[in-house]
């Protein structure tokens, strides 16, 4: 499988002007990590050099103390996504076990809690309502949102998720070192807003938050990823990626608002 693949977009600009681009666009997909038959994790992740990241995740997990101690690596494609299965030496056997009961969440790109592929066809309650801003009002949002990111000022190191007006103005925003948290944090103070704006990509992690919470447009200054452009598109969410002063681009339109 390709990392990268073109997707159609639109691209808005602060002089209302809509003209038609091409976009390269990072794959993302699914990658099931199963340890001597246990399901450990689903990481959402580029599908590139699977026996690479697969030892990686052995050592860094602490499931593996060397690569020796990984005794087979075999990754295959599936309907869903991949599946690496990863054997490893008897004395290492144990650890798996233990980890499965008390896997932790952190600030990775994996799915939390979820060890199978089957697991990540979860229901979307229902589809978006019309968006109702404008593109004057997402590039208002924009020019205002830096204003309400404290903590990043202070940091430099966190991600914000903003709940925005109809017309653009800031109604609450939440910060966090991990985007899918700041995310989280934003959603349970019940402020989804007129439209969701995000400092960072688009991942399908994201647009599933943005369905959860019924935000009827998910806008982000970072590019989206293949599956985030998917999920939106499948379920109806307005989306707009790599929103910047100058320019940003539609890559997922079904009630027709920006076409031309």
């Amino acid at each position: 499988m390709s990392a990268a693949r073109a997707e159609a977009t639109l691209i808005l600009r602060p002089d209302g002007s809509v003209t038609p681009g091409t976009r390269a666009i990072a794959v993302e997909t699914p990658v099931a990590i199963e340890v001597d038959g246990l399901g450990y994790a689903v990481m959402m992740m580029t599908p590139q050099d699977l026996e690479a990241f697969a030892t990686g995740f052995m050592l860094t997990e602490r499931l593996a103390d060397t690569p020796a101690d990984i005794l087979d690596i075999d990754a295959y494609h599936a309907e869903a996504g991949w599946i690496v299965r990863i054997a490893l030496a008897d004395r290492c056997r144990g650890r798996i076990h233990d980890r499965v009961r008390h896997r932790t969440s952190d600030t990775s790109c994996g799915l939390c809690g979820i060890a199978s592929l089957e697991q990540l066809a979860r229901p979307v309650a229902r589809r978006p309502d019309r968006p109702t801003a404008s593109p004057a009002a997402i590039f208002a949002a924009l020019a205002a949102v830096r204003d309400h990111q404290q903590l990043n000022r202070e940091t430099g190191a966190v991600h914000a998720a903003a709940a925005c007006a109809a017309d653009g103005a800031i109604l609450a925003l939440c910060e966090d070192v991990g985007r899918h948290n700041a995310l989280d944090k934003l959603i349970g103070r019940g402020m989804p807003g007129a439209f969701t704006l995000v400092t960072s990509r688009i991942s399908f992690e994201m647009v599933d938050k943005a369905l959860v919470a019924g935000t009827p447009l998910l806008v982000g200054i970072s590019a989206p990823t293949s599956l985030g452009i998917d999920h939106a598109r499948a379920h109806g969410l307005t989306l707009v990626a790599l929103a910047r002063s100058d320019a940003m681009l539609v890559l997922s339109d079904p009630w027709s608002l920006f076409a031309q």
